[in-house]
């Protein structure tokens, strides 16, 4: 290869990869976006009304990133490829690589490159960060979850949000904290039953927002010893304060730890070891049982006593040998029958770990075959659109998605294996991609190089070659 041919080539592949960053980084963030309002929607419910700062949200969403970087790349990988590769086969610059000697395949090879090392980018990602993400956004989520919404006392109904307390408030001021016809039930003491009511009073929190304040005016205590029935209190008071525990209200973070780490908390190496454990306790298992039954086996034939615990004695109602066989059976099978459930558990404990481990790589490896369909559909349809570009990626990730979340579930029940539920879309679809590249390798043009050269930038028009090429079948 002389160095015209290399300097032409090289240009070339830079000229490409700048076709993809565009159409990738807009896809990428118009993703990013949808997801984001899509999390949003979803649980506003949840984050609305109960006194949370502008950044524990902020946090929250930010942890939540992780994951949708995960999804959004690959889908952005496609789109790009499709609006690339649209745009230049609309202004026949395909056409015109072709006739300068370029093939289709070589045409892919350096944006199949990039794909590689944004998939190795992404298997990094879902092995350090996405794990770490995913457990702190999970502790996080719960921690909202127990904090209470802010006291919210409905003049005539009972109110039972502060611990160990029973409120009813006869009329509530919107614009205060004043309240009219206090009646308060005190459950803190087993003991004793207490009953306060008031005419007026205000409740408000501490500084700290750990006590709720109650002071109530011109009201009676009543105090019921449940221990002597006969013993009756009643007090009247002109000013009385009630301090309570405000468990809940205010917004606590769990400590490193609190809670256990899931699959989708753990790397992939984590997980192998794992699942190896998983194995190793499995064929311990399996190894006892065998050894039991054929120990079971040995000694009934030499008539001493069996391999498995069982009761002696014989059924309810019948006696002889064959009661006795009858019972003797009968504990074999349940305790042939529990350590079989057992490896099944464990089967299934292995199998879900496996799922998380393979998925880990089969998403990344999806920026690849992407790359395979995206190319051919982006140049059969001469569109460069990001229209056409995100219903036919749409598609193709919903078809993705689809087989990816069929393949857990069946591979979660053991109905198929990891491997195949992970990888099947991967296999799919990289076969229709290498049928799609092939077919529109094969096609056949003839053009002048000087189209090609006057589709370049003029900064990059050095030492090109002006000659004529028939171009057929390039490999």
């Amino acid at each position: 290869m002389d160095g015209h041919t290399l300097t032409r080539r090289m240009l070339t592949y830079r000229y490409l990869l700048r076709a993809h960053i565009g159409p990738f980084a807009f896809s990428l963030c118009t993703l990013m976006f949808l997801f984001v309002l899509q999390f949003v929607m979803k649980f506003v419910d949840q984050l609305i009304g109960k006194g949370l700062s502008a950044w524990v949200i902020i946090e929250l969403i930010a942890l939540s990133l992780a994951w949708m970087v995960v999804l959004a790349v690959p889908m952005s990988v496609l789109v790009a490829t499709l609006m690339a590769f649209g745009d230049l086969s609309s202004k026949n610059e395909i056409t015109a690589m072709k006739a300068s000697g370029m093939s289709i395949y070589r045409m892919i090879a350096p944006i199949a490159a990039a794909a590689a090392v944004i998939a190795l980018l992404l298997v990094w990602f879902n092995n350090y960060v996405l794990p770490e993400a995913n457990h702190q956004a999970k502790t996080l989520m719960i921690d909202i979850r127990k904090k209470k919404p802010t006291l919210n006392l409905v003049q005539g109904l009972f109110s039972q949000d502060i611990s160990g307390y029973s409120i009813l408030v006869h009329k509530t001021f919107e614009n205060s904290n004043d309240l009219e016809g206090v009646t308060l039930y005190d459950y803190t003491n087993p003991n004793t039953n207490v009953l306060i009511t008031a005419e007026q009073g205000t409740i408000s929190f501490s500084a700290d927002y750990r006590k709720i304040i109650l002071d109530l005016q011109r009201g009676e205590i009543h105090e019921l010893d449940l221990q002597k029935m006969s013993a009756y209190r009643k007090l009247r008071f002109q000013n009385h304060r009630i301090v309570m525990n405000a468990e809940g209200f205010e917004f606590e973070r769990s400590s490193e730890g609190a809670f256990a780490r899931g699959d989708r908390e753990l790397s992939a190496s984590v997980m192998a070891q794992i699942v190896d454990s998983l194995f190793k306790e499995k064929r311990g298992l399996e190894d006892q049982l065998q050894k039991s039954i054929a120990d079971d086996m040995e000694r009934t034939i030499k008539g001493t006593p069996s391999a498995f615990p069982y009761g002696g004695g014989s059924l309810p109602g019948s006696e002889g040998p064959t009661a006795a066989a009858l019972l003797k059976a009968r504990s074999m099978s349940a305790y042939i029958t529990n350590d079989i459930s057992r490896i099944e558990f464990l089967d299934r404990q292995a199998d879900q770990y496996l799922v998380e481990i393979y998925k880990k790589y089969s998403i990344p490896a999806a920026c690849i075959v992407f790359i395979l369909i995206g190319a051919p559909l982006g140049i059969m349809s001469r569109r460069g659109g990001f229209g056409i570009a995100a219903t036919l990626s749409l598609g193709f990730f919903l078809f993705y998605w689809a087989f990816l979340i069929g393949g857990e579930k069946l591979a979660d029940r053991d109905i198929t294996s990891p491997f195949i539920g992970m990888w099947s879309a991967n296999i799919l679809l990289g076969i229709l991609g290498i049928y799609l590249t092939v077919r529109i390798g094969k096609e056949t043009v003839v053009i002048n190089w000087s189209i090609f050269q006057r589709l370049i930038p003029k900064r990059w028009r050095t030492n090109l070659p002006e000659e004529t090429e028939a171009v057929g079948s390039n490999a």
